[in-house]
């Protein structure tokens, strides 16, 4: 069909490859990693990869083919979804832009994770004291001894007596 075929009239074989290979390229740059960086990625995620085989998948004429295995790796790498792998890199967005937008997104998941961290921890401390009630104090006491500022500690021992951070 006449709509199925790009402007230079060839069909390839899978459009979706020749994403992959754009956003192999792209996500590697975000991140600032050489193509050797990307192949030991690669490799510690499962698939042998060298450097070679990275420089001819984004710039080879003829483009190196990817196999299954390697896009999954490549998914797996990135932190992305096949399918978000496989979809075109989207318009309007520089380098630098990708960069940044990378960035809060990995401290996004840095803090919630972190949250959860602080959540978990303080429900066991406000657990023990529910256990032991004479302890109270004493937890109190290293709380503000261990953070050194006492608005964060009353914070931290509010949150305990609440039972939680959430």
């Amino acid at each position: 069909m006449a709509g199925d075929r790009p402007e230079g009239g060839e069909v390839p074989l899978l459009y979706s490859e020749g994403n992959v290979a754009a956003r192999v390229a792209l996500e590697r740059e975000v991140r600032g990693w050489s193509t050797t960086e990307l192949a030991e990625r690669v490799t510690r995620a499962g698939v042998k990869m060298n450097q070679t085989a990275v420089w001819r998948i984004e710039n080879g004429t003829p483009r190196r083919r990817i196999n299954l295995d390697e896009a999954l790796a490549f998914a797996r790498v990135f932190e992305l979804p096949l399918e978000e792998l496989m979809s075109p890199p989207l318009e309007g967005l520089d380098l630098d832009s990708r960069r940044l937008v990378q960035e809060a997104v990995e401290a996004f998941y840095e803090a919630r994770d972190a949250r959860d961290r602080l959540h978990h921890a303080v429900v066991a401390i406000a657990d023990h004291i529910k256990a032991h009630p004479d302890s109270s104090r004493a937890i109190h006491e290293q709380c503000l001894r261990l953070m050194g500022d006492e608005r964060d500690a009353r914070t931290l021992t509010s949150d305990i007596e609440d039972g939680g951070h959430y």
